[in-house]
């Protein structure tokens, strides 16, 4: 039952890893893409994420008013 208890957590983190390759492995990905300096920073040039996938939140147009807040004057 010893044997059982120390072997558990490294049977776990080993199905967890192989997991984790098979899953890269089938991301399908054929141009992994690099990093590339511009302008003082750097850019993913090439890569298998298009502008269209990433989701950016609108911002708000009025900001917003602290109706709840008590009054510190």
């Amino acid at each position: 039952m010893t044997r059982l208890r120390l072997l558990a957590p490294l049977l776990a983190a080993g199905a967890l890893a192989a997991m984790a390759v098979a899953t890269v492995r089938g991301a399908g990905c054929d141009d992994p893409g690099y990093y590339a300096p511009i302008d003082g920073g750097y850019e993913l040039v090439g890569g298998c994420v298009a502008a269209g996938d990433l989701l950016v939140p609108s911002s708000p147009t009025e900001p917003p008013t602290d109706v709840g807040a008590p009054d510190r004057g």
